[in-house]
């Protein structure tokens, strides 16, 4: 990210004390609105990562029904990788499409409409007959499977958080969006959980004819108590603020354009901050279970399991890292996490890499803590890169560019990597990489923590506290 740092700093929101706050400025968060709106949130993550999660658990079995046994299986398993991977070359383009209409027509709205395209998408890979049965058309339909979730994710992490953020009162915000990563590691281990289970009770052949299809169906059902609930949600008060000075200026919007322009440091310090964050994410959650069982040769079964408890002593204690960066800001713990991966990558995959459980467990934990740092300061850190005029737009383009040029190939290129040169230490070497850029990424951000976010006012949770800051102003 090779830019002077003056050039930054002026391209990002100045945040200054008002001299004279009226009490119409500051918005008082409804609780009960912001309980909703969270958890409709946190479910579309939640069901967005179990597909993910099931597929990356399942990716041996599925490996042998969408290819044909006359490969070897490092080359059906890149085949399944491939098609993982495809998902996230339309991510950007759904970025391009459900960012800026959500910044044009509201985040609910376009929330609902990414919910139901998640959910048919992953139904339809449930239903898509083996290559035994239709042949090529198999692994095409899958990929076009792929592609339609790719194409909805792409509005849905940048809404999701935007949604979030711009309903959290100021200084609630890394705590409320921590329950974001809540429920994306509450999908994680739910969908490792089928896995492992099914993997562990039924026989292998029934896995194969069958028994594989059984996550993905689960889709539908999740799928329509996520509408339900997003349908039912109302449009944050942001949004509203700003729609209403809109129109009464005449305008719908700021052109599209602009964003490019005139906010391009802000665009890249979030591709900078996504690609470190989505790297070890997906390196983590969605590649050490293949990773412990095809190069370590550790049993199925026992790897899953082992991810499935690093994911849930996460659960336990993101909240706790949320409210962390309420109070000591955003910048310390997400540079601790850049830091902690470009110094402690290597020594954490050497336990990884020993073979006995005990051992393993505690390097992937490592791993899962630093990550930890990253679960619990972007939900927060991202949205407030942007105003609101573009937030769901930028911040929806800039992720997914990031995710699908790094986060989303990670699975497949340590797999080619590691079967091109029969070394199984790249994961480390990519993980210290990430880390040294993310770190340059947070070195040009700016503190967030306890702030209005761009473009709005003072957001609180009572009204005592807006009469507070009004008379603090005076």
């Amino acid at each position: 990210m090779p830019m002077h740092r003056g050039v930054v700093e002026r391209s990002l929101p100045k945040i200054r004390k008002r001299k004279k706050l009226r009490y119409e400025d500051i918005t008082v968060v409804d609780q009960s609105l912001l309980k909703r709106a969270v958890g409709a949130a946190a479910l579309g993550n939640a069901m967005e990562w179990f597909d993910f999660g099931v597929y990356a658990y399942i990716a041996d079995t599925i490996s042998e029904v969408f290819f044909p046994a006359s490969v070897s299986p490092g080359v059906r398993l890149i085949g399944t990788f491939g098609a993982f991977t495809a998902a996230f070359l339309m991510r950007p383009l759904g970025g391009l499409v459900f960012g800026p209409l959500g910044d044009r027509i509201g985040r609910q709205k376009v929330l609902a409409v990414t919910m139901i395209m998640m959910a048919i998408g992953t139904l339809c890979i449930g239903l898509i007959p083996s290559y035994a049965t239709i042949g090529v058309w198999s692994p095409i339909l899958l990929v076009l499977a792929r592609m339609v979730q790719g194409f909805s994710t792409g509005g849905e992490y940048g809404g999701a958080t935007t949604f979030i953020a711009e309903y959290s009162p100021d200084k609630r915000r890394g705590f409320m969006g921590s329950w974001l990563e809540f429920g994306t590691l509450s999908g994680y281990v739910l969908g490792a959980s089928v896995v492992t289970g099914m993997k562990a009770w039924v026989p292998h052949e029934t896995l194969l004819d069958w028994g594989w299809r059984v996550p993905f169906l689960i889709a539908g059902p999740l799928g329509i108590i996520g509408l339900y609930m997003r349908l039912k949600l109302e449009e944050t008060p942001a949004f509203r603020k700003h729609a209403e000075e809109a129109e009464k200026r005449g305008r719908s919007g700021e052109p599209f354009w602009k964003m490019f322009t005139e906010y391009w440091p802000a665009l890249l310090i979030c591709i900078g901050l996504v690609l470190v964050f989505n790297v070890t994410d997906y390196m983590l959650l969605s590649y050490m279970p293949t990773y412990l069982s095809e190069q370590l040769h550790l049993d199925a079964a026992h790897g899953l399991l082992l991810i499935i408890v690093v994911m849930v002593v996460m659960m336990l204690i993101i909240m706790v890292g949320g409210r962390i960066t309420d109070h000591v800001g955003r910048k310390p713990v997400m540079m601790a996490g850049c830091l902690g991966f470009l110094v402690l990558s290597w020594p954490l995959m050497l336990l990884v890499h020993d073979g006995g459980l005990v051992v393993t467990f505690l390097g992937l934990m490592g791993l899962g803590l630093l990550l930890l740092c990253f679960e619990v300061s972007m939900p927060s850190a991202l949205p407030a890169l942007f105003p609101t005029a573009i937030r769901y737009g930028a911040l929806s383009i800039a992720f997914n560019i990031s995710v699908s040029l790094f986060g989303g190939t990670t699975p497949l290129v340590m797999q080619a990597l590691i079967s091109a040169t029969g070394h199984d230490f790249w994961p480390a070497w990519y993980l210290m990489a990430a880390g040294a850029i993310g770190a340059v990424a947070v070195f040009f951000s700016r503190e967030t923590a306890n702030k209005p976010l761009w473009g709005s006012g003072p957001a609180v949770s009572t009204e005592a506290e807006a009469r507070e800051l009004v008379r603090d102003s005076a």
